[in-house]
């Protein structure tokens, strides 16, 4: 069970009572995505346009322009399909930069959450295990999370637990970590083929979340609050 750091064994007892008690009245778990769906991408487009750039840019001895090209360069060198560009230390060791969670802690301002958020998380939390499926390491998720994570009873990093994007293989893990049946999760994401495509090929109910509205699907989410009413209804 992937609980959050520092939850004890009371708290793990507690996740899996929820579910038990659940299984026989169809969806169990509400599962949310976190950048993009719970929390803006400020934090991590501080991380990686704006630290690693200036901090290579002080390294190396260039100007924040060609540093940022430099940065980028690597960055579409790995891609978003490799474990690699996930891990802000990874990059921080490649390019020289020294500890990647100290500077981190510096940009905790930054985090930002949907204005829904926290109002759509208070109205499930009582009536549904509540878990967190995300791409993002542990050390990110550490400070996305750090003022909403009681609400959740479980938390996946798919990178950190389970050394690979968020694919089908994550997804089953997922469910059987749980101990529930694919049918009985909802999920919501804002990127389609992690979020919706690969949960939605082994059952889970997907939805697909596009708040600015760029094209995903006619029935895709423009927010969490047009989640709320389509978890009462499956």
């Amino acid at each position: 069970m992937k609980i959050l750091p520092g939850r004890d064994a009371s708290s793990t007892k507690m996740l899996k009572s929820l579910v038990m008690h659940k299984k026989d009245n169809g969806i169990t778990v509400v599962s949310f995505d976190v950048e993009g769906t719970l929390v803006t991408t400020d934090f991590s487009s501080a991380i990686w346009f704006e630290l690693i750039p200036g901090r290579y840019s002080k390294r190396y001895g260039l100007n924040f322009e060609e540093a940022t090209m430099k940065v980028r360069q690597a960055y579409d060198s790995i891609g978003d399909q490799r474990l690699e560009w996930y891990d802000v230390q990874y990059w921080f060791t490649r390019f020289d930069l020294g500890n990647a969670d100290i500077a981190m802690e510096e940009l905790q301002p930054r985090v930002r959450y949907y204005p829904d958020t926290k109002d759509v998380l208070k109205q499930l939390q009582n009536k549904f295990v509540l878990s967190v499926a995300s791409g993002s390491p542990r050390p990110f998720l550490k400070h996305l999370l750090r003022d909403i994570e009681h609400n959740f009873h479980a938390v996946y990093s798919s990178t950190s637990d389970y050394q690979q994007v968020k694919t089908a293989d994550f997804w089953a893990a997922m469910c059987r970590d749980l101990d529930v049946a694919p049918g009985q999760i909802i999920h919501i994401g804002d990127h389609m083929q992690f979020d919706f495509i690969e949960p939605a090929s082994i059952g889970i109910n997907a939805f697909h979340l596009d708040r600015n509205q760029e094209g995903g699907m006619a029935t895709s989410l423009r927010s969490l609050n047009e989640l709320v009413p389509l978890v009462k209804n499956i």
